[in-house]
C-alpha cells in the first residue's frame, strides 16, 4: 500500500480508504469485522463512517471491532466520521450549530468507544448557521482532545473558500480535507471545487469513485439491472442516481473505454477507474465500500496500479464533462487568461473566425 499525507498534516494514509456506509445493513457485523481485518492487514488505515450511516449502527460496529482487537491493530487506524444530519425529525437535530454538533460529536464518540476522532467532517454545508459559530465549536473540540483534524464533505467551491478564509481570519483550526462525489462519470467538481482545494492545500477523499457500480462494468447499456445490484434496488435514492448515470451516452462511452483498457492491461474495470481517480490532482484516497472481502481485495489492488499516459488520456477525453462556453468552458477560460510572456500563453479566443451558422445548423 502506498501512502499519502492527509491534506496539510503530518499524518500518512493509504492510497485507498475504506467506506463503511453499509455496515449493519447490506453488510452484517461478522462480515464487517472481516472486511476491517482484511483492510488493515493489507496496509490500509483510513476508515470512513458517519453518524447517520444506518442510523448510527455503522459507528457501533466499528466501535465493537475496536474493542475486540488488540491496541497495536486499532492504533494503525485513522478514523474519520461526520456530523450534520440525523434521522430525528426534531428541527434542531440537524445542521452545523454549536448545540447540534456538540450532541452529535459526543454521541459518535460514545458509539465508537473512543476518546478522540482523527478526522471529524462536516457532512454538508448549513448556511443557516454562521460559519464563525461552527468553526469556534470545532476549534474548541480540537483543543479538548475530542478531534484531531477537521474535514468537509459536499461543500461547493465558494463554501470551501468561505470556511477556510474565515478560519484563518479567526485564527482557529481550518479544514484539511474535503469529501466530494467524484468519479469518471461525475467530474464537474473539476470546474470550481478542485481549484479551490488546490489553492488551499486541501486534499480530496472522493466518495462513490465507482459511480454506484457503473464503473465496475457490471451494467450493460439498455440492459436490466439485477435485483441484487444498486441500480436494481427498490431504494429510491439508488434508482434516482442510477438513472442519472444511465441517461448519458458520454457515461456509457466512458464505461466502454474503462472496460477496454482493463482487458488490455489485465486488470478489472474497477481497478482502472480507481487508479485513474487516485492519481488525480489533490486526491488523497478514493473511499471504496465493499460488501465482501473478495470485493475489497480486488479494489485494494488498484493502489498498486498506475495507468500509462495513453490510457489516462483516453479516459480523460471520453469522460470530459461539457460545461458550455461560460463560465467554465473555453470562453470563460479565455476571459480569465492573462499572458505573462513566460511561455505559458493564455487560451486563444474561441470566436476566432466567427461562425458560418450563427443561428444554428444549416
Amino acid at each position: 500500500m502506498l501512502y499519502r499525507k492527509l491534506g496539510n498534516t503530518g499524518v500518512a494514509v493509504g492510497k485507498i480508504a475504506l467506506g463503511t456506509m453499509y455496515f449493519g445493513s447490506e453488510t452484517p457485523e461478522e462480515d464487517a469485522f472481516k472486511i476491517l481485518d482484511t483492510f488493515v492487514e493489507a496496509g490500509g488505515n483510513l476508515v470512513d463512517t458517519a453518524n447517520v450511516y444506518v442510523d448510527g449502527v455503522s459507528e457501533k460496529i466499528i466501535g465493537r471491532w475496536f474493542a475486540a482487537r488488540p491496541r497495536d491493530v486499532t492504533d494503525r487506524v485513522v478514523l474519520a466520521t461526520k456530523g450534520r444530519f440525523n434521522a430525528s425529525q426534531d428541527v434542531n437535530a440537524v445542521g452545523l450549530s454549536r448545540r447540534w454538533l456538540h450532541r452529535s460529536l459526543n454521541a459518535s464518540l460514545k458509539r465508537l468507544g473512543i476518546e478522540t476522532i482523527d478526522l471529524y467532517q462536516l457532512h454538508a454545508s448549513d448556511m443557516h448557521t454562521p460559519v464563525e459559530e461552527t468553526l469556534s465549536f470545532l476549534d474548541e473540540a480540537v483543543k479538548a482532545g475530542k478531534i484531531n483534524y477537521i474535514g468537509l464533505s459536499n461543500f461547493t467551491g465558494w463554501q470551501l473558500q468561505l470556511i477556510v478564509s474565515t478560519a484563518k481570519l479567526m485564527g482557529v483550526q481550518a479544514p484539511v480535507t474535503l469529501q466530494p462525489q467524484y468519479s469518471l462519470l461525475s467530474r464537474e467538481i473539476e470546474w470550481e471545487v478542485i481549484p479551490a482545494a488546490l489553492h488551499n492545500g486541501i486534499g480530496l477523499l472522493p466518495w462513490s469513485p465507482l459511480a454506484g457500480g457503473f464503473l465496475t462494468g457490471k451494467y450493460q447499456r439498455g440492459g436490466k439491472a439485477g435485483s441484487d445490484t444498486r441500480a436494481g434496488s427498490e431504494k429510491e435514492l439508488y434508482q434516482s442516481i442510477s438513472e442519472e448515470y444511465a441517461n448519458s451516452d458520454r457515461n456509457w462511452d466512458t464505461i466502454d473505454t474503462v472496460v477496454r483498457i482493463a482487458k488490455e492491461i489485465g486488470a478489472t474495470p474497477a481497478q482502472v477507474a480507481l487508479s485513474w481517480i487516485a492519481d488525480r490532482p489533490s486526491v488523497i484516497a478514493p473511499i471504496v465500500g465493499a460488501r465482501t472481502v473478495e470485493h475489497l481485495r480486488g479494489n485494494l489492488d488498484a493502489a498498486n496500479l498506475t495507468l500509462d499516459k495513453d490510457a489516462t488520456d483516453a479516459l480523460e477525453k471520453v469522460s470530459a464533462p461539457k460545461p458550455g462556453g461560460y463560465p467554465y468552458g473555453a470562453f470563460g477560460a479565455w476571459q480569465r487568461g492573462r499572458p505573462l510572456g513566460d511561455g505559458n500563453e493564455a487560451p486563444p479566443p474561441t470566436f476566432t473566425g466567427g461562425s458560418k451558422n450563427p443561428t444554428g445548423r444549416a
